[in-house]
């Protein structure tokens, strides 16, 4: 059986282990001064490419889980590795309705988790969290709010 690879450069390899090792539930399999890597078995891989309204490159990095349970089971793991998690319910992007929860890696590399609920015919709306491809720290608005078509950054594409 194949294993999907991805190899991402990081600027500080310390606070990166710890991350991932939080957010993948353990420690490298291997480690030197300049590397590190995680042999794992779970999660398969959901692999999609876009050309909605993003810059070309690393758009993010997630996780699809099969269950609601599943998922909320992930909570506590993800808070972990990053305190400022978001969460979305019944999030319309991608051609899916999907419940969400997004993180940030040390580098800025947005991570989503999340639990498919259903498909929809369009692409959606792109989540106003996070501006992927510059800086992917999540934003928390303090009252819900409709963006406009300028304040809309990407969820997934």
């Amino acid at each position: 059986m194949k294993r999907f690879h991805l190899h991402l450069s990081v600027e500080n390899l310390d606070e990166s282990i710890r991350f991932y090792s939080t957010l993948f539930a353990e420690q490298p399999t291997v480690r030197q001064p300049d590397y590190a890597k995680w042999m794992l078995e779970d999660p398969r891989m959901n692999f999609a490419i876009s050309t909605h309204r993003q810059p070309v490159g690393v758009n993010h990095l997630g996780f699809q889980v099969d269950s609601g349970e599943e998922l909320r089971a992930m909570h506590a793991q993800l808070h972990a590795a990053d305190s400022q998690l978001v969460q979305e319910s019944e999030q319309l992007c991608c051609y899916a309705r999907s419940d969400k929860y997004w993180v940030t890696d040390p580098t800025g590399i947005a991570w989503e988790t999340f639990h498919t609920l259903g498909t929809i015919p369009v692409y959606g709306e792109d989540t106003p969290v996070f501006n992927h491809g510059t800086s992917a720290v999540p934003v928390q608005d303090p009252a819900p709010a409709i963006p406009t078509k300028a304040d809309r950054t990407g969820c997934c594409g």
